[in-house]
């Protein structure tokens, strides 16, 4: 099997394990809370403490993959998210079971981002867009099986299960990329820039921190102004900062680059209102229209479904039109089905929702596809570790954003119509709201060249070589 497959395959099992734990997790949070004796809410730190760590340690990831190779920081990435998720089976508080996910996000922000390093340096521009699709299809198996795994796990087992099921994985993935990795590093390293992760870690946790809990009651209103506030000037004191050293810990000089600029703006924005749908769409048919978690998991796989079916034609699209048309036109159609799961009624057919979540899925999932790919389009070997630090950073803050503003949407709804329990009436105007926010990433997509990419997309080749046989283009 070449590179462009064996080596995303590889990367997929941290995809994997990642994301069906965060599925799983979500799942079974009441009757974790209930075992450690907490309220459900208070357990939602857990979550936070996951995003705060991806925050704080993202930013190195780049650096520590050139310093010690991408197979060695991969291999103990996967071995530190299966310590925390051991942690969390053997917790007994939610103080140790919050440390549990601090260290799983540690875990995480490594493995991932150096995963896609591992493929953007081994494999070629050419192929690097069915690459990134052979990444994302058994990752993509994880939202699938998480709800209903989790369902079944909480009622059949022990909640504490969920975590244990991540050791074969994540040894899998070791055996794995020690048989197929190269281990890839940078020849030219640059100092670790610790004061400039000095000011960027705790701004980034406070940032994250305060977003996720603004509108969600996770902590005092003004603890989450607090972390606002000072993420934010931490943050700005960072900007200054990168600007005086010559190897920044966060290189923001890579926004030079058109097609990255392009690909973190308004993948950002696109990312607001995929980030919601996690939190909307559950709430709405648990709370709004009084489903199960299980009735509610069964109707809402089926984006991941659709992502996952279309990963296979996704590379064949760009290939015939090229980047800039697809992301264009499939930013406002992906946008639209966002908004249409506002239109839902209890008395909707389960069969629709489940049609009109598969056609989503399929929509955001080509658009990911395309914003993955187009970042990298034009950055040199030596900028790949940085640019991807920096892009994992973008995607992580917009998708708390989404949650976040999500929530306000619907909190604020429901204040507008004098109440203070949400209702299903108010899942329609937030939903068009982060809606609105995905559907204005057009803007930046305009403004990429419409032959941007074509050396990924492979448009150039099949220009080049119009008379070639089907399968050797």
């Amino acid at each position: 099997m070449p590179p462009s497959r064996i080596v995303p395959l590889v990367v997929a099992t941290a995809l994997f394990m990642e994301n069906t734990d965060a599925t799983v997790i979500a799942t079974a949070l009441p009757v974790i809370a209930k075992s450690l004796g907490e309220d459900a809410i208070a357990l939602k730190l857990a979550l936070t403490a996951y995003l705060v760590s991806l925050a704080i340690f993202i930013p190195i990831s780049g650096w520590a993959a050139d310093r010690y190779g991408a197979r060695t920081v991969f291999r103990a990435a996967l071995a530190v998210f299966m310590a925390g998720s051991v942690a969390c089976a053997l917790s007994e508080g939610l103080l140790g079971f919050v440390a549990a996910r601090f260290l799983q996000g540690l875990g995480g922000a490594m493995m991932v981002p150096v995963g896609r390093l591992v493929i953007l340096r081994s494999v070629p521009k050419s192929d690097l867009v069915t690459a990134l699709a052979y990444l994302t299809i058994p990752a993509l198996i994880g939202p699938i099986l998480g709800p209903p795994l989790g369902g079944l796990i909480t009622t059949w087992l022990d909640w504490r299960w969920i975590f244990l099921i991540n050791i074969p994985i994540g040894i899998a993935g070791i055996v794995l990329a020690s048989l197929f990795f190269a281990d890839i590093r940078e020849a030219d390293r640059p100092p670790l820039d610790l004061f400039g992760f000095a000011l960027l870690g705790p701004g980034l946790a406070g940032l994250m921190l305060g977003l996720t809990s603004a509108g969600r009651h996770l902590l005092p209103a003004w603890l989450s102004w607090t972390c606002l506030g000072a993420g934010t000037v931490l943050l700005a004191l960072y900007l200054r900062h990168a600007r005086r050293v010559r190897h920044p810990v966060l290189r923001l000089d890579l926004m030079r680059h058109p097609t990255f600029r392009i690909a973190v703006i308004g993948g950002s924005l696109f990312r607001i209102g995929t980030g919601a749908i996690p939190f909307l769409l559950p709430l709405m048919l648990q709370v709004g229209f009084g489903l199960d978690p299980l009735q509610s998991g069964l109707i809402t796989f089926a984006a991941a479904a659709g992502a996952m079916f279309v990963k296979t034609i996704g590379p064949r699209i760009l290939r015939r039109y090229g980047f800039r048309p697809v992301m264009v036109v499939n930013a406002v159609l992906a946008a639209g089905f966002l908004a249409v799961n506002g239109l839902y009624t209890a008395g909707t057919p389960h069969g629709l929702m489940i049609g009109v979540l598969f056609l989503g899925g399929c929509l955001r999932s080509v658009q990911f596809t395309c914003v993955n790919a187009i970042a990298y389009a034009d950055l040199e070997n030596r900028e790949m570790s940085a640019g991807t630090s920096l892009a994992s950073v973008a995607q992580q803050i917009s998708l708390s954003l989404g949650v976040t503003l999500g929530a306000l949407a619907l909190e604020g709804t429901a204040a507008w119509h004098g109440r203070s329990a949400i209702a299903a009436a108010d899942f329609g105007p937030a939903f068009l709201a982060v809606a609105l926010i995905s559907a204005a990433s057009v803007i930046p997509f305009r403004q990429l060249d419409p032959d941007a990419g074509a050396e990924v997309s492979g448009k150039m080749i099949a220009t080049l070589r119009p008379s070639a046989p089907p399968g050797r283009i």
